[in-house]
Formats: C-alpha cells, sequence, structure tokens
C-alpha cells in the first residue's frame, strides 16, 4: 500500500493504489463483451468444440477472408489518395470517370471495412443468425449506396461537385 516517491524520498500511501480502485478497471465479466439487445447463443466453457484429443481440423478455404481480404482493403486505401487528386483536378469527360471510379472505390473500401467490423464484433459463433442478418444489411445498404452513387454521377456533378458546392456553401455562409 505504501509506494517509494523517488522526488519527495518518502514513503506515502496513494489513494490510487487502492486495491478497490484497481479493481475497477479489471473487469473483464462476460457482459463487457457481449452486445446487450443481441441474443447470445450457448457456449461450452472456453469455447472448445470437442475434445482436447481430437484432431485439428482447419477451416474450408474463404478467398473473402484472410490475406486476400486484407490484401484488397489496403489496394483500395492506397488507391484512394491517387483517385482523390485525379478527381478534383480533372476536367471534361475524364472527370466523370474518375468521379465514378472513386466513388466506387470508396464504396468498396467501405464494405470491406464494415465486413471486418461484423466479422469482429458479432461473431457467428456467437451471435448465430444474427450475424448473417448484419451481413445481409451491410450487403442490401451497400447497393442502395451503389444506386445513389449512380444517380448522384447521372443527374448532378459526382462527389466531386457535391462537396465542391459544400465547400462553397459553408464559404459564402460565412461572409454574410
Amino acid at each position: 500500500m505504501f509506494v517509494r516517491s523517488t522526488l519527495l524520498g518518502t514513503s506515502a500511501p496513494l489513494k490510487y493504489m487502492n486495491p478497490t480502485f484497481i479493481r475497477l478497471f479489471q473487469t473483464t465479466s462476460k457482459r463487457a463483451f457481449t452486445i446487450p439487445f443481441l441474443p447470445v447463443l450457448p457456449q461450452k466453457p472456453g469455447g472448445v468444440i470437442g475434445t482436447p484429443n481430437d484432431p485439428y481440423r482447419a477451416p474450408p478455404i474463404n478467398k473473402t477472408e484472410g490475406s486476400i481480404h486484407w490484401w484488397i482493403e489496403k489496394s483500395f486505401a492506397l488507391t484512394s489518395v491517387p483517385l482523390v487528386t485525379a478527381a478534383f483536378f480533372t476536367t471534361g469527360p475524364l472527370a466523370t470517370v474518375t468521379d465514378s471510379i472513386l466513388a466506387v472505390s470508396l464504396l468498396g473500401y467501405s464494405y470491406l471495412e464494415f465486413q471486418s467490423c461484423i466479422a469482429d464484433y458479432i461473431t457467428l459463433r456467437v451471435y448465430g443468425r444474427w450475424h448473417n442478418y448484419a451481413m445481409y444489411l451491410l450487403s442490401a445498404g451497400s447497393l442502395l449506396s451503389l444506386f445513389g452513387i449512380y444517380k448522384l454521377e447521372t443527374e448532378n456533378d459526382g462527389i466531386t461537385g457535391l462537396v465542391k458546392q459544400l465547400w462553397k456553401l459553408d464559404s459564402t455562409s460565412t461572409q454574410e
């Protein structure tokens, strides 16, 4: 309970070294790791399926998970910088093409990142069918967003035109 202070050279009790204070930050109860409004499937103790002597069964290979998924995410992230630059500085018909590619790539990147969040926090093993519902909802929202991007590109100036309008709106409202 006493900690030696190197600056003062004395031993004085620190109120933050109280065991009840330390215990407040060491909560590892099950409720801290679950989403409160989603039902949880019953789990075996320790999450072990089978016995320790069973042979290892590798999960089936899925091209949308693992290292391929990671490389696709990183390629979207790396190509977004030149696409944003090209979309804002090109003119004419090339501007429409670069703006469309930028919009679709941002949607694809958002889809992959939200898919990773769902896989991490709404796991199939714990939440069961709610994991599938979240993935279906993400796919439906992405398709709806793709339709919105189509409408934005065909009827308006696209994403870069929208950003430029919002930029002008912000600068004109501060002058008044």
